[in-house]
């Protein structure tokens, strides 16, 4: 039996973070625990290669929700990363922080210290951004941020297009404004993935004896004395471990799992957790509930461009000359993160913060990758920022190897679908500029649909998840709230959660820079309830 000062269970973007952040201190021990592999593979590093992960179990969890009623009854795709840097491994690499209004509702909602002023100089901590050096940015920090060197042409004409369609044009997401079509920046380096793990872990792990990295560990359940957290059991290679925490063990398993191993630990709603047979340790009925998740919608359309990713005789001969053109100077193609363009978007003019998020793919992205197309094309994302449809993670089983049961209800609220069909056509104005309409040459699913009534039924039939699920661990301070604003579980002791499960609603933009932000404001709270 091992034992350490820290233990993290889950090696994605906060794990990573709290981890790297806490070991910084030569005089404490970490230990992180991941279930996935190592992520020094040319797969994950390969930005290319996001195509290949998505749609399959390579280096992914692939989950599957509940059948949807307000997706006639499909199930959707849950793709969550299984490797060392969680979903940051797997993802587009976007970097976007989401919009302040977001982190000044936290505050509003009883979360001391979450501000957007508070938790500004924790982003900036985190990044180290080579393009922009202002006020809203960070220099010297682990996450590398990045422009795209793809050089895709179809770059300008998507912000032709936009400029087309009356939108403005945004050369930065994360600065003074948000609202606009622009192209995002990423978290690379000299044209590489780089995911929280190799911003914060990998780097150090030669020369920092005190912390200690344990791939393929798939956590089965946190071990209490009393109602204080000391350990954790888990399975590597077959065979059953257990370690000790000294001072505290930190979940960081993600938005979908950290509320599963606490559930399968006896931390949750008592009723829920005797129908499994499962002794409850502390009942803490949220645990699992007000699941949040960007409803998304994606365009189609094709294209005769070899800018395009796609399958064709000529495209094959295209790709293998920007593998060696990858191979000699990291830049195009294979440098790609697929959703190159970005928009934020109003659905209304007073409203108080955009109400959309766009993400323009320079490929066909139908069904998540997962129904290829023969030929060229490319995508748009609109995915709706503050849905109203609250869900639920909770357990299929006692088994600890079983998935979670993933209960999304998308399009539960009817808010929902009527404001996706506004922002169904704020999107299509843009597709139908004529920069892009006199470029594509056909269009998968859209073509004749106009009618509210239309609409509304093809986003019931090809929404889907856009890869943000929050909330399930929610901060607060309501019968609800799981975390309290230092992160610690309501009730007990030596136990916290540093994950997306812990925002209380969900941000206006991606979660991955999030998280890593979360990671880092815990590690400092961490050190200093310590000291």
């Amino acid at each position: 039996m091992k034992e350490f000062d820290y233990i993290v269970v889950g090696g994605g973007a906060g794990g990573c973070a709290v981890a790297g952040r806490l070991s910084e201190d030569p005089d404490i021990s970490v230990c992180l625990l991941e279930a996935g592999k190592s992520d020094d593979q040319t797969l994950i590093k390969t930005p290319f290669c996001t195509a290949v992960m998505l749609p399959t179990p390579l280096n992914n969890w692939a989950f599957q929700t509940v059948p949807q009623p307000g997706l006639n009854g499909r199930r959707g795709y849950v793709p969550r990363g299984k490797a060392l840097g969680g979903s940051s491994s797997i993802n587009a690499m976007i970097y976007n922080r989401g919009h302040p209004w977001d982190y000044d509702h936290w505050a509003a909602l009883g979360n001391g210290g979450w501000s957007w002023r508070e938790v500004l100089s924790y982003f900036k901590k985190s990044e180290h951004n080579e393009n922009f050096q202002d006020d809203y940015h960070g220099q010297g920090g682990p996450l590398n941020v990045a422009n795209l060197r793809s050089m895709n042409p179809f770059q300008e004409i998507y912000l032709e297009a936009a400029r087309q369609a009356g939108f403005p044009l945004i050369d930065d997401f994360n600065g003074a404004e948000q609202e606009g079509v622009g192209i995002h920046q990423v978290t690379q380096k000299n044209g590489e993935r780089w995911n929280a793990a190799r911003a914060y872990l990998t780097p150090h792990l030669a020369s920092r004896p005190n912390l200690t990295v344990i791939t393929q560990a798939r956590a089965r359940r946190i071990l209490f004395t009393g109602k204080r957290a000391s350990g954790v059991e888990f399975l590597q290679e077959g065979e059953l471990q257990v370690f000790q925490a000294r001072r505290e063990l930190i979940l960081s398993a993600g938005a979908l799992q950290s509320p599963q191993l606490l559930l399968l630990s006896g931390i949750g709603a008592g009723a829920e957790l005797q129908e499994f047979g499962i002794p409850v340790i502390h009942d803490l009925p949220g645990v699992g509930k007000n699941l949040q998740d960007h409803p998304d919608y994606v365009f189609n359309y094709r294209a005769k461009s070899l800018d395009l990713i796609g399958f064709s005789f000529a495209g094959s001969l295209h790709l293998m000359k920007e593998i060696s053109r990858y191979r000699k100077d990291r830049t195009g193609l294979i440098t790609t993160n697929g959703a190159e363009g970005g928009g934020f978007l109003r659905r209304f003019p007073d409203s108080p913060v955009p109400d959309f998020q766009l993400h323009f793919v320079v490929g066909l992205i139908d069904n998540h990758v997962r129904k290829l197309h023969w030929g060229h094309g490319y995508s748009c994302h609109v995915c709706l920022l503050r849905p109203k449809s609250i869900g639920t993670v909770s357990l299929a089983s006692n088994d600890p190897v079983a998935a979670p049961r993933i209960d999304p209800k998308f399009f539960d609220h009817p808010d929902d679908l009527d404001a996706m069909v506004d922002g169904f056509k704020l999107t299509r104005k843009i597709m139908d500029a004529p920069a892009l309409a006199n470029i594509r040459s056909g269009e998968l699913y859209t073509a004749g649909i106009h009618s509210d009534d239309e609409i509304r039924e093809e986003l019931r039939n090809r929404s889907d998840t856009i890869y943000h699920p929050v909330g399930t661990c929610k901060m607060g301070t309501d019968a609800m709230a799981v975390v309290d604003a230092r992160l610690r579980v309501h009730g007990l002791e030596g136990l916290r959660v540093v994950d997306a499960s812990i925002m209380p609603t969900l941000i206006g933009g991606n979660t991955n820079a999030p998280t890593m932000m979360i990671g880092e404001k815990a590690a400092e709270m961490i050190r200093t309830d310590v000291g």
